[in-house]
């Protein structure tokens, strides 16, 4: 949980920090770069819960849920915006990756539940 924490944070400040002309480079045009800083807030907001099921107490169960169920819903919208709005490489990347993390985390939860209980 503390390496997705940390590449949350990494995406989030990259996308807050990243000029208007980097991102274009990686396949996003944009006019307006507020939505790229929004989304990069909204990085560093959701690690927050990351660190915070790292933890590995039983009463941190919810935020460990939270987190699977986040990046599920992450590849979800990643694979339907590349397949759908525009095929960028970055986009179809990231799908994969946060699928990858979605499934490691739940995975684990399943494995260190079990022992809990």
């Amino acid at each position: 949980m503390l390496l997705v924490a940390i590449h949350s944070i990494l995406v989030g400040i990259c996308l807050i920090v990243s000029p208007v002309s980097f991102l274009e480079k990686l396949g996003f045009f944009m006019e307006e770069k507020f939505f790229a800083a929004q989304g990069g807030v909204f990085h560093i907001v959701v690690s927050i819960a990351y660190l915070m099921a790292a933890t590995n107490r039983p009463e941190k169960k919810a935020f460990v849920i939270f987190s699977f169920s986040a990046k599920f819903i992450a590849t979800l919208f990643l694979f339907a915006y590349y397949l759908f709005v525009s095929p960028v490489l970055l986009v179809l990347l990231s799908g994969i990756g946060d699928l990858i993390m979605g499934i490691v985390i739940f995975v684990l939860f399943r494995l260190v539940w079990k022992r809990v209980q």
